[in-house]
């Protein structure tokens, strides 16, 4: 799977649906362009995975973690909470379940923000907090978070 690229507004329909912009199907390829799952991200947001990605994330977090443990099993509960098979319609619409919707505080439009192989989509407040909370000196938080880490940006 190729990294995702690229923020897009989107708006949903009286229904709830969302068309899914054509550049990010081009770019999930001819595998993953038709069948997703969505759940509640780690902040105010949600997060949709290309099937194959989130079958991958799961097998590894089968392997690694186990419900005998009290965290683990919590934080499997907590991380899964939500998740929804989602397909794309004739008209490359994908319907966001109502109770998401709530969560996220999705009400008419959002912004989908790819991050690496999955999509977070956000409220367009929300997106717009997130966006201004960008530390002051990037090339500081730079330093500490990746420092270490040969990426020669």
């Amino acid at each position: 799977m190729r990294h995702l690229i690229g923020e897009y507004e989107v708006k949903l329909d009286a229904k709830g649906r969302f068309r899914l912009p054509s550049q990010l199907i081009r770019q999930l390829g001819e595998m993953d362009s038709h069948h997703f799952v969505i759940n509640r991200g780690f902040e105010k947001h949600l997060t949709l995975y290309p099937r194959s990605v989130w079958d991958n994330l799961i097998q590894k977090m089968n392997q690694k973690l186990s419900v005998f443990r009290e965290k683990q099993r919590k934080f499997i509960r907590y991380f899964n909470r939500g998740a929804t098979e989602l397909s794309l319609d004739g008209s490359d619409r994908l319907l966001l379940p109502k109770t998401l919707q709530e969560y996220a505080g999705i009400e008419k439009t959002m912004v989908l923000s790819s991050l690496r192989d999955r999509i977070e989509i956000w409220s367009k407040e929300e997106y717009a907090k997130m966006i201004e909370e960008e530390p002051e000196d990037f090339s500081e938080f730079t330093e500490i978070v990746a420092g270490d880490i040969e990426l020669d940006l």
